[in-house]
């Protein structure tokens, strides 16, 4: 009896050390550089190789500033497989790998700012890896983990925590383990951790970025006399250039139907197309109701059954047969297919790999106890259903009808599609134009569909796009109508509701509806957590104040 309470007590102090035996074997330990620096996180400014990384190579002083590069290399003794497996031994490794992952926390000047577990899903070969290199900050622009990660540290403290001078910043990595939803999660000892000191300097603007910018001729657009705040716009052009709102190339603004402000940021300039992303979604409804106005489409009410024979795609059922093209225009069919759940079959990254986006959508399954027309939920696969319909209902393909009904009418001849792997237009997003043909579309509706005296979109069209159609869930008064979102900003305690399109990377075209204004906002802040936050900034405190007065 003696000697088996030895043994379990040997077994427990085991345990409490973290020697409980690895559930999966790791990766060899073989260079010297590894060997000598385990424990350690360091920090490169460029990506280099562990083959041909040396000690020289390790930063201790880095000048941290627009468009640089920051890398950290971690050297481990175990995987997060097994430092997780420490935590929760009854888990298997799927379990492991499933429920947790890396906990990051910053530290400057040894004061915790930020602390996040990060998401089981971030790419690391986490069973056997025991050294990786990721960036924090990638000048070209590549989709990391860990760069969105150290963007929400800055925006979430690190920002205001690193300023002018010189600081001392730490990252320390430990295991967690969530086992399930109700409880908080386990997180383990220090793996890895590392510091460098940050050198802040300020930033050199000139009188000419903080300037309003001239309005030159031919935009198509008369040139407004309306006057506003010029003090409020030239602080917002200074926060631009100061790199507080990132990523922003235009910002144009249409004020009674006359240009008031165009300004460009970031290389961009009138010519340039931009890659407004989903934007391009609320084009594809105009072009339905042109096409319903013109009678190759019946109505919004038609279902799926009218244009396709669902029998030979996957998942038949009646209820997908019921799904109405009004459903795909207020993101609120049974389709199962969301685009914020990454585990969705849906999901748009799962359909983008795919040979033909149209079989992908029509092969989904239908979500049990959802009916048509009752929830809303992001799913742009919907929309790619929306354009093949047109592209098959419409004379010459959607690519031709849409120049000739909408586009020309417009004056809108400088823009670009993106095509689907059927070479069909892609109405889920991509469309690229300048910023002042954005605005010409944005215009067209704020004059309820006419331009120049020809009625393009029918006005009981817009009605039905400018309607509350389906509140989005886990948002506070914001709706969704056909293919074009609502959202009221408060400014002086009054409400302003406009209408928008809204792409990734923060573009934006707004649709007032009480007041005289069509404004664009453009930017290629694409995946970033602030492309759409910052925007609604710049509109909350600087555009819309200085603009209302």
């Amino acid at each position: 009896m003696k000697r088996s309470l030895i043994i379990l007590l040997y077994l427990f102090s085991l345990y409490c050390n973290g020697q409980v035996v690895n559930i999966v074997k790791i990766d060899s330990i073989t260079s010297d550089l590894h060997q000598s620096n385990l424990g350690r996180i360091i920090f490169m400014n460029r990506n280099i190789p562990l083959s041909d990384c040396t000690e020289a190579d390790f930063l201790t002083t880095f000048q941290l500033k627009k468009d640089c590069d920051l890398n950290i290399r971690v050297f481990m003794d175990n995987s997060i497989t097994n430092y997780m497996h420490q935590l929760a031994p009854e888990l298997s490794e799927e379990e492991l790998n499933r429920k947790g992952n890396y906990q990051f926390s910053f530290r400057v000047d040894h004061i915790l700012i930020y602390q996040e577990n990060i998401h089981y899903g971030c790419g690391l070969k986490k069973s056997t890896t025991t050294t990786f290199r990721v960036p924090l900050i990638d000048s070209s622009g590549g989709d990391w983990w860990s760069v969105y990660l150290f963007e929400r540290f800055m925006a979430n403290g690190g920002t205001q925590a690193l300023t002018k001078g010189k600081h001392q910043l730490t990252i320390e990595m430990r295991p967690y383990v969530k086992v399930n939803e109700e409880s908080d999660a386990m997180v383990g000892n220090l793996i890895a951790s590392g510091s460098i000191n940050l050198i802040i300097k300020p930033v050199k603007i000139s009188s000419k970025q903080i300037a309003i910018q001239l309005i030159d001729s031919n935009s198509g657009f008369e040139r407004s006399q309306a006057k506003y705040n010029e003090k409020k716009i030239k602080e917002l052009n200074k926060a631009i250039a100061l790199d507080e709102f990132k990523s922003i190339t235009s910002i144009v603004v249409i004020k009674e139907g006359k240009l008031v402000l165009e300004e460009y940021f970031n290389n961009a300039n009138r010519t340039t197309l931009h890659d407004t992303r989903s934007v391009g979604k609320s084009f594809t409804s105009t072009l339905m109701g042109i096409a319903i106005k013109e009678g190759y489409i019946t109505n919004e009410n038609q279902t799926l059954s009218s244009f396709y024979k669902l029998d030979a795609f996957l998942n038949p059922s009646t209820q997908k047969d019921s799904i109405k093209l009004v459903d795909l225009l207020t993101m609120s069919s049974a389709f199962n297919g969301s685009d914020s759940n990454s585990e969705s079959p849906g999901n748009e990254e799962n359909m983008y790999p795919t040979d033909n986006w149209v079989k992908f959508a029509l092969d989904l399954p239908i979500e049990e106890n959802r009916a048509n027309g009752q929830k809303w939920n992001y799913f742009t696969a919907g929309v790619i259903l929306l354009g093949d319909i047109l592209n098959k209902s419409v004379p010459e393909g959607l690519e031709q009808y849409a120049d000739k009904k909408l586009f020309k009418p417009l004056g809108i001849i400088n823009y670009k599609w993106q095509y689907t792997p059927q070479n069909v237009v892609n109405t889920a997003g991509g469309l690229q134009m300048t910023s002042l043909e954005l605005a010409k579309f944005g215009q067209l509706y704020k004059n309820n569909g006419e331009w120049n005296g020809q009625q393009i979109l029918p006005s009981e069209w817009v009605k039905k796009t400018f309607t509350k159609q389906l509140q989005i869930p886990e948002r506070t008064n914001e709706y969704y109508g056909y293919l074009f979102w609502n959202k009221a900003f408060v400014v002086d305690g009054k409400n302003y509701e406009t209408f928008y399109c809204a792409g990734n990377g923060g573009n934006k075209i707004f649709v007032f509806k009480d007041v005289p204004l069509t404004i664009v906002i453009t930017a290629k802040a694409y995946n970033k957590s602030y492309g759409h936050s910052q925007v609604d900034k710049m509109m909350q405190e600087y555009l819309l104040p200085s603009l209302l007065k």
